[in-house]
């Protein structure tokens, strides 16, 4: 079940969804401490509800966070069920190819 605009998860505020896949659910969010809008993935309630799956997602951000590179979004920390990271803002994959095949010097 999508959480709805309003909904708060510690200190963020949910302000609406940007994708949903296999392993979850993202939204956009507001960090009320630092007042900044951040990307949240949360985990539905059912794979929440699965130690493997939590176990999963607590190693995929601990993965993420031990990495820095300007193409891959910075990891704020974990809340609840959801990883907490940088809102990169533009073009998600599947607009970009709407556009055309993706020239081999830009996909590098």
């Amino acid at each position: 079940m999508p959480l709805a605009t309003g909904t708060r998860l510690g200190p963020y505020e949910i302000l609406g969804p940007l994708g949903a896949g296999g392993m979850g659910e993202v939204y956009r969010g507001r960090d009320a401490k630092l007042g900044r809008d951040v990307a949240l993935k949360v985990l539905p309630p059912a794979l929440a509800n699965d130690a493997e799956y939590m176990a999963r997602f607590h190693r995929e951000a601990q993965v993420l966070a031990a990495l820095n590179h300007p193409n891959i979004a910075a990891i704020y920390g974990l809340e609840d069920r959801a990883i907490v990271m940088e809102l990169v803002e533009g073009l998600t994959l599947a607009d970009r190819i709407e556009q055309g095949p993706i020239p081999i010097d830009e996909a590098l």
